[in-house]
C-alpha cells in the first residue's frame, strides 16, 4: 500500500474539529510540551508517546514530563506510552550518554547533533500508532533546525519506508515547522512551561544554566519578552 506524504504545516494548529486521534512524539522539552497541550485540548484523544534511548538527561527529563502532563491534563489525554530503543551499543562513549565534553554555551550546532535520532526516535512509534489504530503522529520540529533527519524529505522518505513495511498509512505532522522557539514560548505561556527541560547537563533535578541548550532556552525566553520560568543552577 501507498503512502500519503506527511502532511504540510496547517494553517490554524491544532484544527478545529479533529474527529481522528493522535500521537504526539513527546521529550521533556518545551517544544513538544506546547504541541502536546495545545492537540489535547482539541483532539478527542491524544497519546503522548515517549522514547527511552539511555542518554544521560533521561530520567530528569523524564520526571519533568511527567510533572508536565499532570499539570495539563485533559479528559482527552490518554496515559504516557513508553517505548524503548536503547543506544549505548551505538553510541559508546559519546558525550550523550557519558555526560563528559557536553557542547557548552556558545557551541555550533553541529557540536549537539545525535546521529540518527529522529530515525531512532520515529520508528517504534510510527509502527505503536500502526498496531493502536492511531493514523497520525505529530512531531515540534522548528523552523531553524538544520540536521538532515528534520527535513520533509526525510519524514516523508522514513515514514513512508515504515508504512510500506506493514501495509500502514500513519501520517507524520510538523506543525511547527514554520516556527521560531520564541513564538512556541508565546504560545505556551498558558501551560506550566516550568515542568519543561531544555538541558543536556542537568545539576540535580534541574537545568545547569551552562550548556548550550540552557543558553538556547535562556536567549528564546528573553527574545520572546516574557519572564523565563526556568531555574538555572548557574
Amino acid at each position: 500500500m501507498t503512502h500519503d506524504p506527511p502532511h504540510p504545516p496547517p494553517t490554524a494548529w491544532p484544527p478545529l474539529a479533529p474527529a481522528a486521534p493522535l500521537a504526539v512524539l513527546v521529550s521533556g522539552g518545551l517544544d513538544s510540551a506546547v504541541l502536546l497541550a495545545e492537540a489535547s485540548r482539541t483532539y478527542p484523544a491524544v497519546y503522548p508517546v515517549y522514547v527511552r534511548t539511555g542518554i544521560a538527561w533521561e530520567e530528569v527529563e523524564r520526571l519533568h514530563l511527567d510533572r508536565f502532563l499532570a499539570a495539563v491534563r485533559t479528559p482527552a489525554l490518554r496515559p504516557l506510552v513508553v517505548l524503548s530503543q536503547p543506544v549505548t551499543d551505538l553510541y559508546g562513549d559519546h558525550w550523550s550518554l557519558t555526560g563528559v565534553g557536553v557542547p557548552a554555551a556558545g557551541t555550533p550546532d553541529e557540536d549537539v547533533f545525535l546521529p540518527g535520532r529522529n530515525v531512532l526516535l520515529l520508528v517504534k512509534p510510527l509502527l505503536w500508532c500502526h498496531m493502536h489504530g492511531v493514523p497520525e503522529i505529530a512531531l515540534a520540529p522548528l523552523a531553524v533546525n538544520p540536521f538532515p533527519d528534520a527535513t520533509p524529505e526525510f519524514f516523508e522518505q522514513f515514514s513512508g519506508a515504515v508504512n510500506r513495511s506493514v501495509g500502514g498509512r500513519v501520517r507524520v505532522s510538523r506543525p511547527y515547522s514554520e516556527l521560531h522557539k520564541t513564538e512556541v514560548i508565546r504560545r505556551g505561556l498558558r501551560f506550566p512551561l516550568e515542568h519543561t527541560l531544555s538541558c543536556i547537563r542537568p545539576a540535580g533535578n534541574g537545568h545547569c544554566g551552562a550548556c548550550s541548550k540552557c543558553h538556547e532556552r535562556r536567549v528564546a525566553f528573553r527574545e520572546a519578552g516574557v519572564t523565563d520560568p526556568t531555574r538555572y543552577a548557574s
